[in-house]
């Protein structure tokens, strides 16, 4: 199986047949504001929570839920409250409909 961003594509011709698995997932986009707002980079903040810095970036964008430790530690690092820092968005990877096909120009 091989990733592509969100999504996994396999190669198996029994399994999926090159079929891409949509993800739904949901983000903290406070976290990602907060983090952003405070100019901290992920690689620092990633040491300051002695955590791998891949394993940091899975939380930031969806892919892992950090513990009732890293929240709290987040919260403090970031000086903001945890509630706030941690308000769940759902989205979705799935194509859009028509996507991949020439779009029409309108004028």
């Amino acid at each position: 199986m091989l990733w592509h961003g969100s999504s996994v594509t396999s190669r198996s011709p029994d399994t999926l047949k090159g079929r891409t698995l949509s993800v739904n997932r949901e983000i903290y986009p406070n976290l990602k504001l907060r983090i952003y707002t405070t100019g901290i980079r992920q690689n620092r903040l990633a040491r300051m929570l002695s955590i791998d810095e891949a394993h940091l970036s899975r939380i930031i964008n969806g892919f892992r839920q950090p513990s009732g430790d890293i929240r709290e530690h987040l919260a403090a690092i970031l000086q903001s409250d945890p509630e706030w820092l941690f308000y769940k968005m759902q989205v979705s990877d799935e194509s859009l409909p028509g996507e991949g096909k020439p779009q029409e120009i309108l004028k």
